[in-house]
């Protein structure tokens, strides 16, 4: 029946490519005399012209008819209006508006247009680049874009610039605390998030234990949260979509950009290729802390190694005006230890085939590779081969994905597909014991992932817009490997028995699930600076993160859904309303934005675990698995200066997430180890007319303490002392708050030469807070009777660092 369900949808979407936009117009003309009038289509790429960079997010509005058009992922259009002459405003933040006169008589218009950016730098900040009041007119909601100039404007951990630190600084998205990877959104945890790198996964996307991201900001394009209102062409995760796109490198003229740091260093060059028909760009960066403390370290922990590199390219090649292709790639590495240490790594590829079949037709096939892996070693510099121990682990993605988007008139129709082949290689380890050396470990496990999809973006009135669709997605967990058995009648808060093992071939299905995933949004404009919005979508999960610890770690074991691991699953509802006013200081647009969202979140089949479960290549994991359901809600208040010499945004956070698990808590709801009832941030940008090459700014964090696991009982048996826990997550460590504090002195700019360069002076931690990321118990020293609790922090000290970044 399923593979049934996927050839009918898959037949409706090979019917919608084949029928011919004009003439299916021209039949609704036949039908209704009201729209016998002639329509044709203006379309084509806008990009910078500065590179040639193709601009996201663009607005391509039609004057006389009142309607418009946003460029898409890779700076293409289209508008479908009837005979006529037309102006097409095109405007976009931070660059000069234009205007374009078309005249559409017999046949359709290619439009290339290239925008400058305004000679005189705006005094504004830009959480998203995008058209003017956008967040009103906008259908999407729950959704941020960062712009890379504004990331470079906040204050940082030692100077440098960070994707994930950055948006942890909006409504909505948060961390357990410092050191820890990943990020949460609205109560998710770290591998509900979807994170992509030109469309690519990455299983982890921190350095360092979550101090810095893996994205390198020279070469990053574009970034895009979605927290709602979820697309249709998305799938595989259920908390959130984190959309980063690379930059496509200068095809206009060579470019050389780097920085110097107290932590590490960045490099990276972009430049045109086959006259202007190409271009490419390279970025790397190393951390060499390493380096820098080894006169200071005692004989012991010479030679230790802790360090990252990643290197990021692109490459893109316009064959005709109808294709282009386009190459990425991802490699990066943490490495960590003395005698004992571990390391980690992404390793992604993307290629992209862009197609335009006519005016109202566009395609994007992706093909991609990503590899997360990682390993543990007792001995990293085999001082003693004869003992050692070693053990890997790792996920690998194989995928192609084909996304269609087709214009039409008023309505925007997406659809296509994907295919994923799953390869989890959950561990395996190595041991010499005088000399004798064995290998073994668990068996990999495969999955196919399949999904298609559809969907409609429509404009129904001058104030009514929709966006509605829906994806079906199908699971095959399939052999060779083991599938057991268990038994479901043995006690919730234990190991459950294994009462039957069955070993499949190579290709043989072992569990299919499969999953119906509505889309649906709505805007309704109450007047031009003002709408109200609504959202609601279904997302289905089919791999887990297995770990049970208070902060993920890169060690943490990847696991496909089984015949004993369900999908997770979740059905979020999303309102909000959104107003503009004031009006900003070059008459463009409004000075203020605010909005306030309210959401509630359904989950269900979340994974926790029994008490002492054991997750290092254990044969038999999912017997010490629990599965329970979930639920979180609250309310996001966000509000934005974009204009001014002091200029900046506020967001505040009330939340509530919470699980409930037969055989944890006397099976009560209880708070997840990510909950976190208030969140306050705000950022600050200041840039004072009369110190010209100076620019300051400042961020500031406060937030509930996370829950935590305390000793609620303690006995005393013949001198030995033990602690008794009632609950689970049935305290909170004390809240977190802290303040950073940065400068940007630009350098002389001089006649005819094209190097720019600043230096960037940044405090993190102004006032030295103990922010505790953990509380743990401890006997006293002089009185074993008497247990103490210990505040861990990771930085209780103010950090001073200043950066040199320079561009040729």
């Amino acid at each position: 029946m399923k593979h049934n369900v996927l050839i009918y949808l898959f037949g409706l979407l090979a019917l919608l490519v084949v029928i011919n936009p004009t003439e299916a117009q021209t039949n609704q003309n036949i039908l209704n005399p009201n729209n016998a009038q002639s329509r044709f289509t203006v379309s084509g790429y806008i990009k910078d012209a500065a590179d040639g960079e193709g601009l996201i997010g663009v607005s391509v509005f039609v004057k006389e008819a009142g309607t418009g058009a946003v460029t898409n992922n890779y700076g293409f259009y289209a508008v479908t209006v009837p005979t006529g002459t037309y102006d097409l405003v095109i405007s976009y933040v931070g660059y000069e508006k234009q205007t374009k006169s078309v005249t559409l008589t017999d046949r359709n218009v290619r439009l290339d247009v290239e925008l400058k950016e305004e000679g005189k730098q705006l005094q504004e900040v830009v959480v998203s680049t995008k058209r003017e009041d956008d967040n009103v007119k906008n259908i999407e909601m729950s959704v941020n874009r960062i712009d890379v100039k504004t990331l470079q404007r906040i204050p940082a951990l030692l100077g440098e610039v960070d994707v994930i630190r950055s948006i942890q600084l909006l409504p909505g998205v948060s961390t357990v605390g410092e050191g820890a990877t990943g990020f949460n959104v609205r109560g998710g945890s770290i591998d509900q998030n979807l994170v992509l790198l030109d469309e690519a996964p990455v299983y982890n996307s921190s350095h360092l234990f979550g101090f810095f991201s893996v994205f390198n900001p020279d070469a990053v394009k574009d970034v895009k949260l979605i927290k709602g209102g979820i697309p249709s062409n998305y799938g595989g995760r259920i908390a959130s979509i984190l959309d980063v796109r690379l930059k496509e490198g200068n095809a206009k003229k060579p470019e050389l950009n780097g920085g110097i740091g107290l932590i590490f260093s960045r490099l990276s060059y972009e430049r045109p290729l086959f006259k202007g028909k190409g271009s490419f760009i390279i970025a790397g960066r190393r951390s060499y802390a390493d380096i820098l403390a080894q006169p200071f370290l005692n004989s012991d922990l010479k030679g230790s190694r802790f360090y990252f590199y990643d290197l990021t390219a692109k490459a893109n090649y316009r064959i005709n005006d109808k294709n282009t292709v386009f190459l990425s790639g991802y490699l990066g590495r943490d490495v960590f230890g003395a005698d004992f240490g571990f390391n980690w790594g992404n390793t992604t590829l993307s290629t992209r085939w862009n197609h335009v079949f006519s005016d109202k037709l566009f395609l994007n096939t992706t093909a991609y590779y990503s590899n997360y892996d990682y390993s543990l070693d007792s001995d990293l510099k085999r001082k003693d081969p004869q003992d050692y121990f070693r053990t890997d682990s790792r996920i690998v993605d194989y995928s192609i994905k084909p996304d269609f988007s087709l214009f039409l008139g008023k309505s925007t129709l997406t659809f296509g597909g994907q295919s994923i082949l799953h390869d989890f290689q959950p561990g395996t380890a190595t041991a010499a014991s005088s000399g004798d050396i064995r290998t073994f470990g668990l068996s990999s496990k495969y999955a196919l992932e399949n999904a298609l999809y559809i969907g409609n973006e429509q404009q129904v009135s001058p104030k009514l817009q929709l966006q509605y669709g829906i994806r079906y997605s199908l699971f095959n967990y399939i052999g060779p490997g083991e599938a057991y058995t268990l038994d479901t009648n043995a006690p919730a808060d234990s190991s459950r028995p294994i009462i039957a093992t069955r070993t499949y071939k190579r290709g043989e299905n072992i569990q299919t699930y499969g999953n119906w995933e509505p889309r649906f949004s709505a805007k309704y404009e109450l007047s031009n600076n003002s709408s109200l919005k609504l959202s609601y979508n279904r997302l289905a999960q089919y791999i887990h993160l297995i770990s049970n610890t208070t902060a993920s770690t890169p060690l943490d074991i990847w696991t496909p859904s089984t015949n004993n691991i369900k999908p997770q699953i979740a059905d979020q509802i999303a309102g909000g309303y959104f107003k503009n006013f004031g009006r900003s200081v070059n008459g463009s647009g409004s000075e203020f934005e605010a909005s306030v969202e309210v959401y509630y979140k359904w989950l269900q089949n979340q994974i926790d675990y029994i008490d002492g479960a054991n997750l290092i290549l254990n044969r038999y994991l999912e017997s010490e698995l629990l599965s329970g359901r979930g639920r979180a809600y609250g309310a996001e208040f966000f509000i934005k200066r974009t204009t001014g010499v002091v200029n900046g945004w506020v967001s505040y956070t009330l939340a509530k997430t919470e699980r409930q698990v037969i055989g944890i808590n006397n099976n009560n709801w209880f708070p997840t180890r990510f909950d976190k009832t208030h969140t306050l941030t705000s950022v600050l940008l200041i840039d004072p007319p009369q110190a010209k090459r100076w620019n300051f700014s400042a961020t500031f964090t406060l937030a509930s303490g996370t829950p935590a696991t305390f000793p609620t009982n303690r006995y005393e048996v013949q001198g030995i002392v033990a602690q008794v826990v009632n609950g689970r997550n049935n305290y909170r460590i004390p809240m977190y708050h802290r303040l950073d504090l940065a400068a940007t002195l630009q350098g002389r700019r001089r006649p005819n030469k094209r190097k720019e360069d600043n230096w960037v002076f940044s405090v993190y931690n102004v006032y030295a807070r103990k922010n505790p990321f953990s509380v743990y118990f401890q006997a006293n020293e002089d009185n074993p009777r008497i247990t103490e609790a210990i505040r861990y922090s990771v930085f209780a000290t103010l950090i001073p660092s200043v950066t040199y970044n320079f561009k040729f």
